[in-house]
């Protein structure tokens, strides 16, 4: 077992993407191939769950696209991600904030952490 933690370390991918965590609002730059053009795409949402560890880490945003919740998992070890920007931190309880797929309006508001 520890020589497959090795052989993970070793071939670990360094990405230089901001901490976040469960109820921020972040922007993903999502790098997308059409053809063989290549452009940056913006996904701006609240962060729902950061799952796993190591190269099997995935966060998942969710953004409200008109009145039709999207939601979206990203491995963290991803080539396509350019960059990571947190808009928001957010101040929750929980790690995994499902409750928010059933809120809308003012009872989706995530009260916003002060430092």
């Amino acid at each position: 077992m520890d020589l497959i933690k090795v052989a993970e370390q070793a071939f670990e991918v360094v990405n230089n993407l901001q901490k976040f965590s469960a109820g921020d609002t972040i922007t993903v730059h999502y790098k997308i191939r059409e053809g063989s053009k290549e452009r940056i795409q913006d996904f701006r949402g609240v962060v729902i769950q950061v799952k796993g560890a190591g190269t099997n880490k995935t966060f998942t945003v969710r953004k409200m696209s008109g009145n039709i919740g999207v939601e979206r998992i990203f491995p963290m070890t991803s080539p396509f991600i350019e960059g990571i920007d947190v808009n928001k931190t957010g101040s929750v309880r929980r790690a995994r904030i499902f409750y928010q797929r059933e809120r809308t309006g003012k009872k989706a508001r995530i009260k916003e952490r002060r430092f």
